[in-house]
């Protein structure tokens, strides 16, 4: 009875003088607990994943440096051909020269060059004859030795006592060959004429002369002539 009486007074007492903030929370008198510092970690992190981008960095500019020089590397290469092209390889061109009378009439054309067909046109309206001068072939060409080969198909175009002439129809073949040296541009005019003298039949008179001329492309003109 007397301790009980002990307990209530003391009980008593506090609730006069209030009980501290920190009784009153934790009925154990323990101190509240401080807050927990902030982990070390986090700067390492942070200094990793910058590493990180870093290196990442450096080696986009590596490849940068790569692609670069390597297109260098490719205009200097172009920049040569260029150079060289205008000095080395060889071209060629043929012109077709129509110097025919009127006593015939070109119904067909056709030019070969090393076996490989240029130009062929086949008019017998009579077409081929107001064309004094056709561009056969203009291009480059292998260095060497090379072959011209000409076909035409013509028909007579009689009048009067040469009336006759008009049921002639006829071809004419001729074969060049020319040389073409590195560097060089060869021009190949094939001259389409016919032959004087009353005593050559007319089928005979119609012939193609070539005439060759080579030149140092260098002082090529603009128009190949």
């Amino acid at each position: 009875m007397n301790r009980l009486r002990a307990v209530a007074a003391v009980w008593i007492v506090l609730g006069a003088v209030g009980v501290p903030e920190a009784l009153a929370e934790d009925p154990a008198g323990a101190p509240a607990p401080a807050a927990a510092p902030a982990p070390a970690a986090a700067p390492v992190k942070a200094t990793s994943d910058f590493n990180r981008e870093l290196l990442t960095i450096e080696e986009n500019v590596n490849t940068l440096k790569e692609r670069v020089f390597r297109s260098k590397a490719t205009l200097q290469l172009l920049k040569e051909i260029v150079v060289q092209g205008s000095s080395t390889g060889s071209r060629g061109s043929v012109y077709h020269i129509n110097k025919l009378g009127r006593g015939y009439t070109i119904e067909s054309v056709a030019y070969y060059l090393d076996g490989q067909g240029k130009y062929s046109k086949i008019d017998p309206s009579g077409g081929l004859d107001k064309e004094e001068e056709i561009k056969v072939f203009d291009g480059p060409i292998p260095p060497g030795n090379h072959n011209l080969t000409v076909h035409l198909k013509l028909k007579g175009n009689g009048f009067g006592v040469f009336s006759y002439v008009q049921e002639y129809v006829f071809n004419v073949q001729a074969t060049t060959a020319f040389s073409v040296e590195d560097g060089k541009s060869c021009k190949v005019q094939a001259v389409v004429n016919e032959r004087s003298g009353i005593g050559r039949s007319f089928t005979e008179r119609p012939y193609v002369k070539f005439e060759t001329r080579c030149i140092r492309l260098a002082e090529e003109g603009p128009e190949g002539r």
